[in-house]
Order: C-alpha cells, then structure tokens, then sequence
C-alpha cells in the first residue's frame, strides 16, 4: 500500500514559508521537507485541491508549486495516481558503501546509526555562508584553532549554559572523532591508563586505544552510574584520564544529575584523575527539561569533547574541545600533526546554525521525541519481553532481551532487512550481548516497520537459540 500523507501535516510541515512568490517558496519548504525525510521517500502527496484548501492559496499556485517540484526532481507524476516524492539520484544518493557494504543494503531498514537527518534551516544557512566565503578566499585558508567567529559562538554557547569560557580555550575540529584523536594524541602516552565506561561508543574508546592507552572499563548498569564502583575504580588503577558520556550517554541514554556530577568530579580530584567528557548529545533533551551544568563546570580541569553531529547535521562534520587555557598550546602541536584545520565553508554555517539554535534545534527535538515515541510504542507493543529503560532524550534506547541472543537477533534481523547493533558492539572487554541499540532516528514508520522485522528475527532465535556474528565486519560511525 502507498504511503501518503495528508494535506494538513504537509501544511504543518511547511509552516511559514516565503510567499514571495508563494509557489516558489511552498516548492523550496517541499524540497526541504522530503530532502531531510520529515517526508519520505515514495510518499504520495496530497492532491492540488487537498492543499490548496489546508494553505488557503490558489489552485494555480499549488499547481506551480508541485510543477517546480517535479522539474527539481523531487517529484514524480504517475498517471491516475497522483504526485509522489523521490530526491534526484534515487535513494542510492545517500548509500555509501564503507557503511553498507554488502548486496541489499540499500534497500534494508538501517538502525545501526544514531545520528539524525539534517533540520530545516540547514540549506539556508549554507546559502548565507555561501555569501561570505568570498571574503575568506583571499587567505590561506587553515584555522587550526578554528575560525575566531566559530570559536566565539561555541564559547557564547559554553557561557549560558553556566560554564564561563573564552574563545582562546576552545578548538574547533573535524568532527567529535577526530577531537577524540587529538586528544588522546596530546594527553596520552603508551602505556596510560584511561578509565571508559562501558557499554561506550567504541569508536572513542578506539581513538585512546590507539594512542597507547590502556583501557580499564567501568560499568554503566541498566539504571546508571554506580559511582561508589567509579570511586573503587579510580582508587585502585590511578588512571591518567576518564573518559565519560554524562549527556544521555551512548548507549543507555543516562543522563547524569548535577548531584551525580559533583559526586564524580569528587572521585576525579581524589584520584588526581582528568576527565574528558563526550557531550555530543548534549543538544537533544527530549522533555523539554533544564539540562545540568555541563560537568567541567564541577572539574575545572575538564577536556571537554563537543559536535554539531547531533543536535544539527552529520554531513557538517564539525566538532569542538574546549581545555583549560594552559592545555592549549599542547593540544594545537598535538592537532598539527594530524591535520590543520577544519573546511571553512561548513565552520561558516555552523555559526549560522549556533545563532539561531534555539528555533533549529527546538524543531529538531520535536521531530526525535515523535520518532523516539513511535519506536518505544512498537518495541512495547510488538517485543514485551525486551526491557528498557525510557530516555528522556538522547538518540537510542538500550534495550534487554530475557537471554544472552544480541549477536543472533542482530544476524537474524539482518537477514530480514533490519540493520541493528547487538550490545557486544559496545562492550570495552567483551559481553553485554543480552542487549540491542535501537537508534529512534529513522522517519516513525521506518522504526515501526524495523520492530516488526525485529520481531519475527527474535521469534526465530526465541525457538532455536544458537550465537550469531551480528554486527560483524560493519563500520559504526554513531
């Protein structure tokens, strides 16, 4: 059966959009809406009269404004059927095959990545930086420090969320992961130890692994952090570094009170222990809750980790480390020798995107909290014996089956064209393959169809429990 969605929800969608003139500018909000998946691909699009009616425009406008559509390629007529969305190079335009390597990819449901489709806003904020590259181009082009408008913005940021900081002490990077590299780069030796949580995003953990460290992991449970076992921990290995999610932590989805923080920051001093804080999901509380102080406001001597990945766009593939002022001349001969600076072009639309955060993320967070609802709806209706804890925001939920079968619900489901990570994946010694991460960052009907998918792999392992590889041989990249 054809999708569709009605003339009210598109209407919803494309809010208050240019009427200068008005078909040009529903067209480009409908580039927009099916650009970044708020409509999907292959959605029939309500009739001319349909949206003439719910916009109160005229016929002739809604007609120019889905004729304009169809030229862009984003639409298609199909005789005695109506108007449907594609995207001009099919779907195969966002395949890439590092990630999904294998025959059929393209066409599985794929929730091995947390990291969420670009918000509206996006495209207007490359077309004003677009305007002012020029005036860069006359100079030599690397900031390895970042562009000083950049650092400021990211700084102003730091300042209202009750962490004073100057733009000296921030660097922007190449994505979250390569913060991640420069910093276990200038603050690790061969040999260190650095406390990880675990489960943990591996990719972090692999860049201080990579650096020489040895990693002694610390579990975060099902309900938490238990800092008394943080304490012991530290106590007894004295590692050099901590490495912690605080925000909505990849992969439970914690989220560590003020409380919780102050306690930690305590345990660090102790051990004389630094902490370098992840907090790429900082951006995405859910509930429309306060979000704590962000923890070096507790441990000043905090390496603090940031990135746009989340809270706006991947594709940007800007991230940020706000040190002490002392720490940055290590941190810039330990950058330089890895590359020398992040593009221009894309620091230029961040800074666009951190000037109006509030009204870009704020659309953002209602997209994920209604995608994050139907996933969690689904997975209760359809998978009852899957236990999870319900995140108040974030990206993923964590989930517990009733046996040790991740690895063989993962390769199960694989074969029936749902791509998802069993617990092993995020595991810094093993185990944990009584879990599953489910990302919530698929369009609502994609995560309803992969719970179905889920469902009948569990059914079969549930009946003939047997170990599978998973996720085996597949690059995370969130």
């Amino acid at each position: 059966m054809a999708r569709t969605v009605s003339a009210t929800r598109v209407a919803a969608l494309a809010g208050n959009f240019d009427r200068s003139p008005a078909y040009a500018g529903l067209a480009d909000a409908l580039v927009l809406l099916i650009g970044d998946g708020r409509i999907a691909l292959d959605t029939r699009l309500p009739s001319e009269r349909e949206l003439t009616e719910a916009l109160g425009l005229s016929r002739t406008t809604v007609t120019r404004a889905y004729t304009a559509l169809r030229e862009a390629g984003y639409a298609e007529a199909r005789r005695g059927s109506g108007t449907f969305t594609r995207v001009p190079g099919g779907p195969s335009r966002a395949h890439d095959r590092a990630l999904l390597p294998r025959p059929g990819d393209d066409e599985a449901i794929d929730l091995n990545c947390a990291a969420p489709s670009a918000p509206a806003g996006l495209a207007k904020a490359y077309a004003e930086a677009a305007a002012e590259l020029p005036a860069y181009l006359g100079g030599h082009g690397y900031f390895p420090a970042g562009l000083p408008q950049l650092q400021q913005a990211i700084a102003a940021a730091y300042d209202a969320r009750g962490l004073p900081t100057a733009p000296d002490q921030v660097m922007v990077t190449p994505g979250a992961l390569s913060a991640a590299s420069i910093v276990a780069q200038a603050f690790t030796s061969p040999g260190d130890r650095v406390l990880v949580e675990s489960p943990v995003y591996p990719n972090a953990t692999d860049a201080l692994r990579h650096g020489g460290a040895r990693l002694t992991p610390v579990p975060v449970d099902p309900d938490g952090w238990d800092l008394a076992a943080v304490g012991a921990a530290l106590r007894q290995t004295a590692p050099r570094l901590a490495y912690l999610i605080p925000d909505f932590q990849n992969p439970t989805g914690h989220l560590m009170s003020e409380a919780q923080r102050e306690e930690y920051a305590g345990h660090l001093r102790r051990a004389h222990t630094t902490a370098i804080v992840d907090e790429a999901h900082q951006w995405l509380p859910l509930e429309g809750q306060e979000m704590p102080r962000p923890f070096a406001a507790y441990a000043p001597d905090t390496i603090t980790i940031g990135s746009a990945s989340k809270g706006f766009w991947g594709g940007l593939r800007l991230g940020w480390i706000r040190v002490p002022l002392r720490l940055m001349d290590r941190l810039t001969q330990a950058r330089v020798s890895m590359d020398l600076g992040a593009p221009v072009m894309e620091q230029l639309v961040l800074v666009r995107l951190l000037a109006d955060a509030d009204d870009v993320l704020a659309a953002n967070r209602a997209r994920l909290r209604e995608q994050r609802d139907a996933l969690v709806a689904a997975v209760r209706a359809q998978l009852p014996e899957w236990s999870f804890h319900l995140p108040a925001g974030g990206l993923a939920l964590w989930c517990r089956l009733p046996a040790a079968l991740g690895g063989a619900v993962s390769a199960e489901a694989e074969r029936r064209g749902v791509i998802v990570p069993p617990g092993s994946v995020f595991a810094v010694e093993g185990g944990l393959d009584r879990f599953v991460r489910i990302p919530w960052t698929r369009p609502a009907e994609d995560l309803v169809e992969g719970v179905a998918r889920l469902a009948e792999a569990w059914a079969v392992v549930r009946e003939r429990p047997a170990p599978g590889p998973g996720a085996a041989g597949r690059v995370m990249v969130a």
